[in-house]
């Protein structure tokens, strides 16, 4: 397909796209994180993994989401080539190492427009699937189309949204903004005057990626890509505040106990209200927190979301911090068990080990901010965990009521004081009353004779 290319203007953006497989992996040998976690499967957004021959066959639907489109808006592809053209320098900024077959030197040049290209027939690719998604323009498709159909929204859309969530494959939401921006042009009806762009377009990537998440608040601006997005809506409200004095601030390698042992030391865990990773509080000996449902998405997704953090400098530790907090209090599946049956875990995996097992594995060498946002949290457990009184009782209850062996030890022993104490007191009793009966009897014998 050829590609009209018009003049556009200049513009610089900060990178925030890199490619893991440089960086990530290297850092996370020792670790033996999956290549997979990192890989898309089915399709290619963006440049770095653009023509591997396993993403090649959904080539061909790319190019007839596009023709759809196209036909729908009733608007000429140059329109949306000169929209997109306008930030093309913004867009090749995005990406790190773009390679010079992409880059572009000058306007109208073969990489720049190769580069046009694949960001707009990608852009084209992600409404569609997203609209179609949504239940919208299937009647634009054939019933039996392998993407763009009910079918393809069960057998396909799963894999497809999988994908939109790889770092490294992650289109700029700025070329959907461009493309949008034609779209709606030739009809305001389309879209509501009083919602913008770029809230349409975080809305309609979050309903897809995550359905059941809150709707993303008016005004909070353009998502970077999906990743960013999917992130966002995980970091809503704020952190619990708290005047930050030195006294709260974590020691290197002091850590939080497991939630059997701060069970075991009278600390209870409840579900917290939302579903935000800042919604993370302790109060009065109980530990709130998010509900987390662990499936067999959980840690790519994970990964993909601390990889952003690790490489993308501003954009906090959040994620990172969160997973830190959750390999602390989770040791062994005795951890998520209990964290089950208090709803903090919502368990899709099947093996209590299973869970234990990936967040233990997904947080090694992970590195988190000296002043983390959730260290006021792992102060007041830890401070409280200390307390005389609870540890007294944690010993306790570990020694003696872990092994029904060691409870059925302690209460022959505490029987046979209580029976111990009893049969002294029992003899004291029995001795004091003789004493007494003794006495009685003396007081009222007869005098003797003279």
């Amino acid at each position: 397909m050829e590609m009209a290319v018009a003049g556009g203007g200049s513009g610089k953006s900060t990178t925030w796209m890199v490619e893991v497989e440089k960086t990530v992996l290297e850092a996370d040998a020792a670790a033996e994180v999956s290549r997979k976690a990192y890989q898309p499967q089915v399709v290619s957004l963006g440049s770095f993994h653009h023509g591997d021959p396993a993403l090649l066959p959904m080539e061909e639907h790319k190019r007839r989401a596009l023709r759809h489109l196209l036909r729908r808006a009733g608007r000429p592809l140059d329109d949306f080539v000169d929209a997109v053209e306008e930030v093309a320098e913004q867009l090749e900024c995005a990406y790190v190492d773009l390679g010079g077959e992409w880059r572009g030197d000058s306007v109208g040049g073969e990489a720049r427009e190769r580069f046009m290209e694949m960001m707009i027939v990608d852009g084209c690719f992600l409404l569609e699937v997203m609209r179609t998604a949504a239940g919208k323009h299937l009647d634009d498709y054939a019933s039996n189309d392998p993407i763009f159909s009910r079918h393809g929204v069960l057998y396909m859309v799963p894999y497809i949204r999988r994908d939109m969530l790889m770092l490294e494959n992650q289109l700029p939401l700025l070329v959907l903004e461009r493309l949008l921006a034609v779209e709606t042009e030739r009809s305001s009806t389309t879209v509501p005057s009083r919602i913008s762009n770029d809230d349409v377009i975080n809305r309609m990537v979050l309903r897809f990626l995550s359905p059941s998440s809150r709707t993303p608040a008016a005004g909070e601006g353009l998502g970077l890509h999906p990743l960013d997005v999917y992130r966002r809506s995980m970091l809503h409200g704020a952190y619990d505040a708290r005047p930050r004095t030195r006294e709260y601030y974590v020691p290197e390698g002091d850590t939080i106990r497991s939630a059997v042992e701060l069970y075991e030391a009278g600390i209870r865990f409840r579900r917290s209200r939302t579903d935000s990773l800042h919604d993370i509080r302790f109060r009065h000996g109980v530990l709130s927190m998010p509900a987390v449902a662990v499936d067999d998405t959980t840690e790519y997704m994970l990964l993909n979301m601390m990889a952003f953090e690790r490489l993308h400098p501003g954009a906090g530790n959040d994620v990172t911090a969160y997973v830190f907090f959750m390999d602390n209090i989770i040791d062994s599946a005795k951890d998520v068990a209990l964290l089950s049956s208090n709803g903090v875990i919502q368990n899709a995996v099947g093996s209590d080990n299973a869970v234990a097992k990936l967040f233990n594995s997904i947080s090694k060498d992970v590195v988190v901010e000296p002043e983390s946002a959730l260290d006021d949290v792992h102060w007041q457990v830890n401070a409280y965990f200390r307390q005389p009184w609870n540890m007294w009782r944690a010993n306790l209850i570990h020694t003696y009521f872990r092994s029904p062996w060691a409870f059925l030890s302690l209460a022959a022993a505490v029987f046979l004081l209580v029976m111990t104490i009893m049969q002294t007191v029992y003899t004291v009793m029995s001795y004091y009353q003789q004493q007494q009966s003794s006495a009685g009897d003396g007081s009222t014998a007869a005098p003797p004779p003279m």
